[in-house]
């Protein structure tokens, strides 16, 4: 599929179908680690959960109801990245007022970047950025140097998506 398209079309979806292999999520996080990022520290690291009993606790233990329903028979990523390592000098100090803003800026990208490979690979995503940080730190056993940002579900449709509406570009473009 060319580019142009692949955006147009992807959208979130919230009924799936089945979920996410293991050998679609190793490809789409391999195409995924392509994904610029800070002095190419490569910070973002990913969880897949892939199996239906831990698929099922992380759900029941971590995602709210309308997220636990929207991401029913999928595959679940959870994606974090490591603290106090992008945007901080050698010695441990933050470059700039944004700190570890870059390191969820990073994230954003490779998850982008993701969900194009997700797309292109004919699998649907949803971001969920509504979830129980600790719940899954404890679920999953995620270090403490690494911030937990979302829950994507990764599967294949069970129904089309209708495009929501988008701003005007006058509203999200400035030219000088």
């Amino acid at each position: 599929m060319n580019f142009k398209k692949l955006i147009q079309t992807r959208r979130s979806v919230r009924k799936y179908e089945r979920p996410a292999t293991m050998w679609e999520v190793q490809d789409i996080i391999r195409e995924a680690q392509m994904a610029p990022s800070w002095k190419n520290q490569q910070a973002s690291r990913c969880y897949a959960v892939l199996s239906d009993e831990k698929v099922a606790e992380l759900r029941e233990r971590a995602l709210p109801p309308f997220n636990q329903h929207s991401s029913r028979k999928a595959a679940l990523l959870v994606t974090t990245y490591v603290k106090d390592l992008v945007g901080f000098s050698g010695e441990g100090e933050p470059v700039n007022e944004i700190g570890n803003g870059w390191g969820a800026y990073d994230l954003g990208l490779r998850d982008a970047y993701l969900i194009l490979a997700a797309a292109d690979a004919g699998l649907d995503t949803l971001i969920m950025g509504i979830r129980d940080a600790d719940a899954i730190r404890e679920i999953l056993e995620i270090p403490e140097n690494e911030e937990i940002m979302s829950v994507i579900a990764v599967g294949t449709r069970a129904e089309e998506p209708v495009l929501r509406p988008r701003k005007e570009l006058d509203e999200v473009l400035k030219i000088y």
